[in-house]
């Protein structure tokens, strides 16, 4: 039996310049240039072993892997991501759908961060057009373009707009594709749905994005850095709007898991940092090195030469190097820990602010 479901085309939307937001990103992005504030003498050793490892990896080829939460991109540390992916520190980024919107709202109008609580009591808390329409369309689009979930909204702010095709030329597609390539057939199929829904003009949509220079998502997609979206469904606002389909996102998304979880294959001898990240970025991880040792050791290999850091605010006095704490420690229930630790290699965790580590990582990179 089917249960009733909730209609987002009942739903009342407003332009996304009439909410009040709390960050702008002119005023609050951190530059390169700023200073980390003091951090603990055990941070700042974790920190210069870091850096060495980093520069180790890139000269060997090796995964330099940043995973990070949305307070990341919240906290306006673009600058900082997009200079350690310009200059080759990073070799793969990767966040969860929160962050992919607060980028894209920073690249599009300069400001994000709406105020969940009164927003939540007047109904009008994700219930804003252009971040719903936009964000939702490029990955429809890019899905059937073959793109991931990031990179798919990395080329729409890059390219400041996406191309839309004709109900004909879908149709055409398929047909072709019905029987040799379903799954290309089904992506055409979603961006038909929704071309129909919302009654999308053929050719060039247009849509400026007049801060791209903050735009991390649009610097990786230039650069051609993966940057990859590892989402949840119902957990970012962009599924309130109708634009959303969840097939598209389930192809985009998974096409970003497949290639984390190829750059883990590549991380013996390299670097994984996992950035305010308590749950996002561990469980990705423990998945795609399980299939990377699976590889491996099918070619006699084995994946163990690999530095872990894990950085966040949460205080823990356990030496992880002595393996898992007892139940009875607090310690026990920081969760991330426990998993990594679990990976192998070496392991090191940082209480710190992700501004102060990622400054203080960057100084460090650049100047030995």
């Amino acid at each position: 039996m089917a249960h009733p479901r909730i209609d987002r085309n009942s739903l009342s939307f407003k332009p996304l310049a009439a909410r009040k937001d709390k960050v702008f990103i002119e005023r609050d992005h951190v530059p390169v240039t700023a200073e980390p504030r003091a951090l603990s003498e055990p941070a700042k050793g974790v920190i210069e072993e870091t850096a060495k490892r980093i520069v180790q990896a890139r000269d060997a080829g090796k995964a330099r892997i940043l995973a990070f939460g949305a307070h990341t991109i919240k906290n306006g540390l673009s600058p900082v991501l997009i200079k350690l992916i310009e200059d080759g520190w990073i070799s793969h980024l990767a966040t969860n759908g929160a962050g992919i919107i607060h980028d894209w709202e920073f690249a599009f109008q300069g400001h994000s961060s709406e105020d969940v609580r009164a927003n939540v009591a007047r109904g009008e808390f994700g219930t804003w057009e252009e971040t719903g329409f936009y964000i939702n369309l490029a990955i429809v689009a890019g899905a059937y373009r073959g793109l991931g979930y990031g990179e798919s909204v990395g080329a729409l702010v890059e390219h400041d707009g996406l191309d839309v095709p004709s109900v004909d030329e879908l149709l055409s597609e398929i047909h072709a594709n019905a029987k040799t390539d379903p799954l290309q057939a089904s992506a055409a199929a979603d961006l038909l749905a929704k071309v129909q829904e919302f009654d999308l003009q053929p050719g060039r949509l247009e849509v400026k994005h007049a801060f791209k220079q903050y735009g991390l998502q649009a610097a990786a997609y230039r650069l051609d850095v993966p940057f990859t979206s590892h989402p949840m469904i119902g957990h970012d606002i962009i599924y309130v709007h109708p634009m959303n389909h969840g097939a598209a996102i389930g192809r985009a998304a998974q096409r970003d898991f497949l290639s984390f979880a190829h750059s883990v294959s590549q991380l013996d001898g390299g670097v994984y940092l996992s950035v305010g990240s308590a749950v996002m970025s561990p469980m990705i991880f423990e998945k795609s090195l399980s299939m990377a040792q699976n590889l491996a050791i099918q070619r006699g290999e084995h994946i163990d030469d690999h530095l872990i850091i894990v950085v966040d605010l949460a205080e823990s006095h356990w030496d992880w190097s002595q393996g898992e704490p007892p139940m009875d420690n607090p310690d026990y229930y920081l969760r991330y820990n426990k998993t990594f630790n679990r990976m192998g290699g070496q392991m090191r965790y940082v209480t710190a602010d992700n501004r102060d580590f990622l400054l203080a990582l960057l100084g460090k990179l650049e100047k030995p």
